[in-house]
């Protein structure tokens, strides 16, 4: 599967933002398995380019295809089935529902559309320092810990594209690490790209395509 985006431009943005990128007004192929890396400085179009990409917004010119399908000619229904079980996505403000337990934010995810069995939740908690958190409502969590619940969702359910709009803001060092690591791991079981968008360069990323927004 393959992912073109065809000169896309967003209706706001300034021209002086379109001559110096390397995404607005040029041709892009992104497909499956591949890791790519967007740097986005803030006010240059981050969070609507990954919204253009899920098909959430469509305030641009140009075309943005599924394996030749233009996504603005797919119907409401069959869209969303496709992305169902093509795409995941972490929200720049992950969306989680507060009220609720981390445990249950996951399992929500996960029983719509499952890969992984219920256990791996607990496994990849642990593995994310956040095991002592799973039974808490989100909003007593910090930042960092809904940011790592957000990560855990995402990884519930199939997809061959996973997007993620700053996914690691309020995590240190070694616990950006530890999440990287868990989604290179999901990325290569399911042979699934990897559209990553953030401020700056990471050093986290290792041999990624890097286009500068």
């Amino acid at each position: 599967m393959q992912i073109s985006l065809q000169q896309i431009v967003p209706f706001y943005i300034d021209k002086s933002n379109i001559n110096n990128s390397e995404v607005w007004n040029k041709n892009i192929t992104i497909s499956q398995g591949e890791h790519m890396h967007i740097v986005a400085p803030s006010g240059t179009g981050k969070t609507s380019l990954i919204s253009f990409i899920y098909g959430l917004r469509k305030d641009y010119t140009g075309n943005i295809s599924y394996d030749n399908n233009d996504i603005r000619k797919l119907s409401n229904e069959s869209f969303s089935l496709f992305r169902q079980k093509n795409f995941s996505i972490i929200f720049q403000d992950l969306r989680l529902f507060e009220n609720e337990t981390a445990r249950k934010n996951i399992e929500i995810k996960r029983m719509l559309n499952p890969y992984h069995d219920a256990p791996m939740i607990d496994e990849m908690a642990e593995r994310l320092g956040i095991a002592a958190k799973m039974e808490q409502p989100v909003k007593t969590c910090s930042y960092g810990e809904q940011q790592r619940i957000a990560i855990i969702r995402s990884l519930m359910q199939p997809f061959d594209f996973l997007l993620l709009d700053e996914p690691y803001s309020h995590l240190d060092e070694r616990n950006r690490e530890k999440a990287m690591q868990l989604l290179y791991d999901e990325c290569e079981k399911r042979n699934a790209a990897m559209i990553f968008a953030d401020l700056k360069p990471l050093d986290l990323l290792k041999g990624e395509r890097v286009l500068r927004l």
